[in-house]
């Protein structure tokens, strides 16, 4: 069955997206819930605000489909992983696990699409197999449901506050195209230190769309300078969590970032606009 309606409700006629995350709580990070304590409110300044997506787990999902009247697509999160606490154990066995009828749940929900990670950490192979594992038993289900698959290849490297993102670009291309072999019809990639290589993670992705993660909470200026470097090295568009939810003005945020998925707007531009 074919992925391409599905696809279609995702991404916007200029064939670009902006998928608002909002399944931090998922994880079981303390950390994470800061925005969304009280996650019917965060939903609500969200729809308003109309991104292309907005990403949900599943016992969250219901809180945006049940609505009545227009609303951004759902993106189904279907995994989740130990690898986000504050501190880095390199003893311990990171794991990541599947959601039992992932896609069957994505079908009731009438989800736009599916998002599993691809985890790569040094010295944690076991980690890497099991989300090998989870990918390509996700795509199985994906196929014959005509429910697109986006998978969300992170290299991580340990940092001050656990694991991080590891920005080298040789890495992330790797696990992109290790991504795209597996029959991903999305990518959801983090950003390369230099931005300047980031044509070449769009280019090894081929045909795929390429959505770039935002990661960290980071001041305006540099989201919007980083959001407006991948779109013009040919990003489809992002996926930003922390740096909307946890804004001061998440409605005001979510419309700057979409003049630039979707209107061509300069950093400059979309820092006005979210009163920056």
């Amino acid at each position: 069955m074919s992925v391409v309606p599905r696809m279609k409700r995702l991404f916007a006629a200029d064939g670009c997206c902006f998928d608002v995350a909002v399944d931090h709580g998922f994880f079981g990070e303390p950390r994470f819930l800061t925005g969304i304590e009280d996650l019917t409110s965060a939903l609500d300044v969200l729809v308003e605000a109309a991104p292309d997506a907005i990403q949900l787990s599943p016992g969250s999902a219901r809180l945006l489909q049940e609505r009545s009247g227009p609303k951004p697509a759902l993106v189904l999160r279907t995994d989740v992983a130990d690898v986000y606490g504050p501190t880095v154990d390199p003893d311990r066995r990171y794991f990541s696990e599947l959601a039992p009828e992932a896609v069957e749940q994505a079908l009731r929900l009438d989800a736009a699409c599916v998002v599993v990670n691809l985890l790569w950490i040094k010295g944690q192979p076991q980690l890497h197999r099991e989300c090998l594992r989870n990918v390509a038993t996700l795509k199985a289900r994906c196929e014959p449901a005509g429910m697109p698959l986006m998978v969300e290849p992170l290299a991580m490297k340990p940092g001050s506050a656990g694991y991080g993102v590891n920005g080298d670009a040789e890495r992330i291309r790797a696990l992109v195209r290790q991504a795209v072999e597996l029959g991903a019809d999305i990518i959801k990639a983090d950003p390369t230190d230099d931005l300047g290589d980031y044509q070449s993670v769009v280019q090894v992705a081929g045909a795929v769309p390429v959505l770039v993660r935002g990661g960290g909470r980071a001041d305006d200026e540099e989201v919007m300078r980083r959001t407006h470097a991948v779109i013009e090295a040919g990003a489809a568009g992002i996926v930003y969590g922390r740096n909307v939810i946890q804004h001061d003005r998440p409605r005001d945020m979510t419309r700057a970032l979409m003049a630039i998925v979707h209107d061509g707007a300069s950093a400059d531009g979309a820092l006005a606009l979210a009163g920056g």
